[in-house]
């Protein structure tokens, strides 16, 4: 199989837009078949989004499985990506700098990957 990247990232929402991340998460689960036409061009096997509030502060987390050199979403002329980066650019605090968690262990049934390979 190809390289695999597998990645849990923790992004913190800018304070007051925590409605408007709730709205991206909806944008993004109503248009749920546009956005899985978009993975294939990214390599993106698969994605999922975690939200967490501590202390009366936001989290999201990335969670991914994909293959190496994929195409960036923001070279991507989809609608739904487009929006998806703009919902992005308006939530996401980026004075909270990157918080990409260590992978220790990818546990993976080897027919899920054959899977993923084709």
């Amino acid at each position: 199989m190809a390289q695999l990247q597998v990645e849990l990232e923790r992004f913190r929402v800018k304070k007051g837009k925590e409605a408007v991340a709730q709205e991206w998460m909806n944008f993004l689960n109503d248009h749920l078949e546009e956005v899985l036409q978009t993975l294939p061009g990214e390599k993106m096997y698969v994605e999922s989004i975690f939200e967490e509030v501590v202390d009366e502060t936001m989290y999201l987390y990335w969670v991914s499985y994909q293959g190496m050199a994929a195409s960036d979403v923001v070279f991507s002329d989809s609608h739904v990506d487009q929006k998806h980066l703009a919902y992005w650019s308006e939530c996401i605090d980026p004075s909270y700098g990157e918080h990409l968690l260590k992978t220790k262990v990818v546990m993976i049934q080897d027919k899920v990957k054959n899977e993923m390979q084709d």
